[in-house]
């Protein structure tokens, strides 16, 4: 019995151990670079179809500095920004701003002790410096209050 010696000290034959254990190791290996494949390839196909676009002369669009606010304070003063005016040169004032940044929206603050129909007033004399967008601006209301205000009411004249 030649074919039945293992070396084993036995006379059985070997019986060969099944293996049920899966070897992830390699699956790793393939996904790892599968991973490195798209990392790779992915920014290139963001960036879209290249093109030469042409040359013009147009000046760029200026952004204004600072948003334009005019606020119309407790005690009836009126200011720009920072500075105060008088109700006489605000529609000039107004309108030098938006000759040198452009169109853009107003946002008007008014204290509330100040009565509707002087906030309405002011709201004309801002339509009258040209500006066409015009926001209102309020103070959002506590969360225990109730459900929040809208910050903001757009005027918008076409």
């Amino acid at each position: 019995m030649a074919g039945w010696n293992t070396g084993n000290g036995t006379d059985r034959p070997s019986q060969t151990k099944i293996m049920a254990d899966i070897n992830v190791t390699p699956m790793v290996d393939v996904m790892l670079v599968l991973l490195v494949i798209f990392m790779v390839t992915a920014p290139l196909l963001v960036a879209g179809v290249p093109v030469q676009l042409p040359k013009n002369s147009a000046q760029r669009i200026s952004q204004p500095n600072k948003p334009v606010i005019v606020t119309l304070a407790a005690d009836a003063r009126l200011y720009i920004r920072d500075e105060q005016v008088d109700a006489g040169s605000l529609i000039p004032r107004l309108s030098a701003l938006r000759a040198g940044e452009g169109d853009a929206v107003v946002y008007l603050r008014a204290d509330k002790t100040i009565p509707y129909g002087e906030v309405m007033e002011l709201l004309g004399r801002l339509s009258a410096s040209g500006y066409q967008r015009i926001s209102l601006l309020s103070q959002a209301q506590d969360a225990q209050a109730g459900p929040q205000a809208a910050t903001q009411l757009s005027k918008a004249r076409q």
